[in-house]
C-alpha cells in the first residue's frame, strides 16, 4: 500500500509503512516500525539499545561510527515478513 503523502525529507524518501503496526504509539512517539525507501532499501525506527547492546554482541563485525543497534519488537517483524522479498 503506498501512502498517499510520499514523505521527502532530505535525501531520505518513505515509499510505505510495511505490516500493520498494532503497538500503540505515545503522543507519536515510540512508535516501532519498518519503512521502506523509494530506492528499495529499508529503515527501522526503534529504542536505540546500542550502548546497552555492543557489548553483547557476537564475533565479527562490528558497529561502525554512524551506525546504532535498534530494537525492533518480534510483533513488528511478524507483521512485515510478508512484505519483504525474499530475493532480489
Amino acid at each position: 500500500m503506498l501512502c498517499s503523502d510520499i514523505r521527502a525529507k532530505g535525501r531520505f524518501m518513505f515509499l510505505k509503512r510495511l505490516g500493520q503496526n498494532k503497538l500503540q504509539c505515545s503522543g507519536g512517539f515510540a512508535c516501532p516500525q519498518i519503512l521502506e525507501m523509494i530506492t528499495g532499501d529499508y529503515a527501522a525506527a526503534g529504542e536505540d539499545i546500542t550502548s546497552e547492546a555492543v557489548g553483547a554482541l557476537p564475533p565479527g563485525p562490528g558497529i561502525g561510527p554512524k551506525e546504532r543497534i535498534v530494537k525492533i519488537p518480534r510483533a513488528v517483524m511478524i507483521a512485515v515478513r510478508p512484505e519483504i522479498p525474499a530475493s532480489l
